[in-house]
């Protein structure tokens, strides 16, 4: 709706208009607009805030993505198109500690509402030894407990940014950005605030879910090719054991990958889980080596055509049913 204009170069204003960036279509008919429409426009640095600017604004938002579908986020570096599209927006929401390009370009921008997801909830310290050294905290097997190196192989800041596979804590975050917006776009806040009653409602739903389905199982063990899903195993009483780090591009030892073989056998591990948007083969050769299945366990950073579901919530649901199976939960 126009809340906050700046007068921006034709330079710069040429450069918005031929920028193409994942605007959501059930936002904007118009995939390239990026600004100055007549709704309250949003730049959203991924696709997790991209979501929830879509359903909290609804029809009064035109919501843009910095990161393309299929593109790995904590590789985006920040264009001088983008930084023209930040000038022209009316918020900007975005998960600090995960893009440090994107934290930068909103930090050095005129955007007037900056919405940090990260001050909506807490952050915890989570992260995997990936050199395969024993550490001091090892259980009944002799692997290592998944905090037992928190303060290792973290991200900025030494903590874990994957909130948003957590019901509970993404749910803190959508009453922050609800807030948010009603105070920058107050001509809408009812409808901020119904939509977001709603989006919390499937939320907790959603918890629900994974807390029942999850309740019974043979092991509650689970092996990642990323330590994406701390939260989420923190949250539903699981153990995540990470091939790499928090970094899903780091490449564990030798000797990590024969901890986590033996593990495997120990606790009865079935399935070596992978994710859509980095290479499989480290998660595979794993697999194949300690003769283990693989399957996808999605972190949600972004849908493709090849994810399990449309938007969140439908891919949240097949990673339960991964999870299901994996477990052997009942």
């Amino acid at each position: 709706m126009n809340v906050r204009r700046r007068s921006i170069s034709a330079v710069a204003a040429a450069a918005v208009t031929a920028l193409g960036l994942g605007t959501l279509s059930a936002c904007s008919s118009d995939s390239a607009a990026v600004g100055n429409t007549d709704k309250f426009d949003v730049v959203a640095s991924f696709y997790p805030m991209a979501f929830l600017a879509e359903q909290i604004g609804g029809e009064h938002v035109n919501v843009t993505s910095l990161t393309q579908p299929g593109q790995e986020p904590h590789d985006l570096e920040i264009s001088a198109k983008q930084t023209a599209q930040l000038q022209e927006s009316d918020a900007a929401l975005f998960l600090k500690g995960l893009q440090p390009s994107v934290d930068e370009a909103i930090g050095q921008s005129g955007v007037g509402t900056k919405i940090d997801a990260a001050a909506l909830t807490s952050l915890e310290e989570h992260g995997t030894e990936v050199g395969g050294q024993a550490g001091e905290h090892e259980d009944e097997h002799g692997h290592e407990d998944e905090h037992a190196h928190e303060d290792e192989h973290e991200h900025e800041g030494g903590k874990d940014p994957h909130i948003w596979l957590d019901p509970v804590k993404y749910a803190e975050v959508a009453e922050g950005v609800g807030k948010a917006f009603a105070k920058a776009d107050p001509d809408h806040a009812a409808d901020y605030e119904k939509n977001t009653e709603a989006l919390v409602g499937k939320l907790k739903d959603l918890d629900t879910a994974f807390e029942t389905g999850l309740k019974n199982k043979k092991t509650g063990v689970f092996i990642t090719t990323h330590a994406a899903f701390g939260y989420l195993a923190e949250r539903y009483g699981l153990t995540e054991e990470a091939i790499s780090g928090l970094d899903p591009e780091s490449e564990p030892s030798g000797a990590r990958v024969k901890d986590l073989e033996k593990m495997a056998r120990a606790d009865g591990v079935t399935t070596v889980f992978y994710e859509t948007l980095v290479s499989d083969r480290t998660a595979k050769t794993l697999a194949g080596d300690a003769g283990l299945k693989t399957d996808v366990l999605d972190p949600i950073e972004g849908i493709t055509d090849k994810s399990r579901g449309d938007d969140y919530f439908e891919v949240m649901e097949a990673n339960l049913t991964s999870l299901q199976t994996a477990l052997g939960a009942k």
